[in-house]
């Protein structure tokens, strides 16, 4: 029973619903992400909350919801209650996210994105050279496709290498 309870708590904090549930994200990062390619695109594929976010094996979502924790006492103690706040903060939320992403070789972005899968044809010539290029300089998604599903933050713009380089 416990087991069965523990799995539904999980299931449930893994939902679009639960992560736009408080104001916070609903008011800033979803209103956000409803403009991008990972809400509404050609192929009608939407990557929601926990696509991005959470692990889809257990080990590493469960340290991910450990860590989501840290959001939980922000939550409660104000941290981000109101868009100055959250935009005051912004910078350091995004490199956290940014570095875990790193960190992880963007596992979240392979569960979608394959590059085995990729077809070069339909692609720029641009986007061909530069995915080339980042995958023989050992590059990962993060690197060169941060902001895809939200606003970078203000500082992001003067100083991009401290956004991949937190200290």
């Amino acid at each position: 029973m416990f087991w069965g309870g523990f799995n539904t708590a999980m299931e449930a904090t893994n939902t679009e619903q639960f992560c736009i549930s408080c104001h916070e994200m609903q008011e800033n990062v979803y209103k956000e992400y409803k403009d991008t390619i990972h809400y509404s695109n050609r192929t009608a594929v939407r990557a929601i909350c926990p696509d991005c976010h959470v692990p889809k094996d257990w080990i590493h979502k469960m340290a991910r919801k450990i860590k989501a924790s840290n959001e939980l006492y922000h939550k409660v103690m104000g941290s981000v209650d109101t868009p100055e706040k959250f935009e005051a903060k912004r910078l350091e939320l995004a490199r956290n996210v940014w570095k875990a992403m790193k960190a992880t070789d963007s596992r979240e972005c392979r569960n979608c994105h394959d590059y085995t899968s990729m077809d070069y044809m339909q692609q720029g010539r641009r986007a061909v050279a530069q995915h080339i290029d980042g995958f023989n300089e050992g590059k990962t998604c993060i690197d060169c496709h941060a902001g895809i599903a939200h606003s970078l933050p203000a500082m992001y713009e003067i100083d991009p290498t401290a956004a991949m380089n937190p200290e």
